[in-house]
C-alpha cells in the first residue's frame, strides 16, 4: 500500500471529479489520502471531503501565498479546526519567497502562528519552502529551541543544506512527482542519502505529475510514479519503499488510523 501525504481534493479540477479520482487511487493501491487546507477561512470544504470518504484525511491550515488575506486568523482558528477527528496536521505552513503572493513578514508571522497551532494540539505541520531556505531553517531553529514539535518539509526541492537541517531537527522529508524529472539528479542525490525512517512521498495534486505524465493533472493515484523512482534512486525494490514511507506516514500522522494490514504494533517498531 501506499499514502498520499500531500494533495488537494478540493481544487476544482480534482473538486469537479472527485469520486472518479478517489476510486483511481483505490484501485492503485492509494490507501490514505491526506487533503491539504491552504485557506483556514475555508476548512469546511476541506472537512466536508474527508468526512465524505473513509480513507481521505486533511489539515487545517494557511498556505503562505495566503497569509496577507488571512493575517487576521487566530490561533483558535487553528485549534478549533484540529478538533475535527480526521484532521491530522497543522498547515500547509510556511514560506514562498518565490511568487511573493504575501508580505514575507506576514508570511513568517503565519508560519509562526501555525507552529504554535501545531505545538499544542501535537498536530505535525506541513511546511512549504520556495527559495526561502535560510529563512525557513532559522525560523525553525529558532521555534523549536521554545518546545519541540513534529514537522515535514513538504514537496521537497530545496537543496541539501536544508534537507540536513531539518533531519537535525527531527522533520520528515516528502518528495513529489519532481523527483522524476529529467533534470532533477540533484535532488535525487539528496534523497538517496536522507534516513529511509524519515522519507514520505506525495503528489501535491492537481500540482507536479509525475513522470510520464508530467504537464497533466496530477491525481493521488501517480503516486505511485514517485515511489518507483525513489526506489530507483536508493537502490531497493518498489515494496520496500511502499513499505517503509506507509510506516513513516503513520508514525508522523500520528491521528491517522493505519490499515489492518499495517499495525500499530509495526510502525511503533519502525520508530
Amino acid at each position: 500500500m501506499l499514502v498520499d501525504s500531500h494533495c488537494h481534493l478540493d481544487f476544482p479540477v480534482l473538486a469537479d471529479e472527485i469520486d472518479a479520482v478517489v476510486d483511481r487511487a483505490r484501485a492503485a493501491g492509494v490507501e490514505r489520502m491526506i487533503t491539504i487546507s491552504t485557506r483556514i477561512r475555508q476548512f469546511d470544504r476541506i472537512r466536508a471531503i474527508a468526512e465524505r470518504f473513509d480513507d481521505v484525511y486533511c489539515s487545517a491550515g494557511t498556505h503562505p501565498h495566503n497569509a496577507a488575506d488571512e493575517a487576521d486568523a487566530v490561533l483558535e482558528d487553528y485549534l478549533q479546526a484540529a478538533e475535527f477527528d480526521k484532521a491530522v496536521a497543522i498547515g500547509e505552513a510556511g514560506l514562498d519567497f518565490f511568487y511573493d503572493n504575501a508580505p514575507r513578514e506576514q508570511q513568517a508571522a503565519s508560519f509562526r502562528l501555525q507552529i504554535d497551532a501545531a505545538r499544542r494540539t501535537g498536530l505535525p505541520l506541513v511546511i512549504h519552502s520556495r527559495d526561502a531556505e535560510a529563512a525557513t531553517e532559522e525560523i525553525l531553529r529558532d521555534e523549536m529551541a521554545k518546545g519541540e514539535f513534529d514537522a515535514i518539509l513538504h514537496c521537497f526541492s530545496s537543496g541539501p543544506e536544508l534537507a540536513r537541517a531539518g533531519i537535525e531537527l527531527g522533520l520528515y522529508v516528502s518528495f513529489s512527482g519532481i523527483l522524476t524529472f529529467k533534470r532533477s539528479e540533484e535532488l535525487r542525490a539528496i534523497a538517496r542519502e536522507l534516513p529511509a525512517d524519515r522519507l514520505l512521498v506525495e503528489t501535491d495534486a492537481p500540482y507536479l505529475a509525475p513522470m510520464p505524465f508530467r504537464g497533466k493533472t496530477n491525481e493521488p493515484s501517480y503516486v505511485v510514479h514517485t515511489a518507483r523512482v525513489l526506489a530507483e534512486t536508493r537502490g531497493v525494490e518498489e515494496q520496500e519503499i511502499a513499505r517503509q514511507t506507509t510506516e513513516n506516514v503513520f508514525r508522523l500522522f500520528k491521528r491517522m488510523p493505519a490499515p489492518a494490514a499495517l499495525s500499530q504494533q509495526q510502525v511503533a517498531q519502525s520508530a
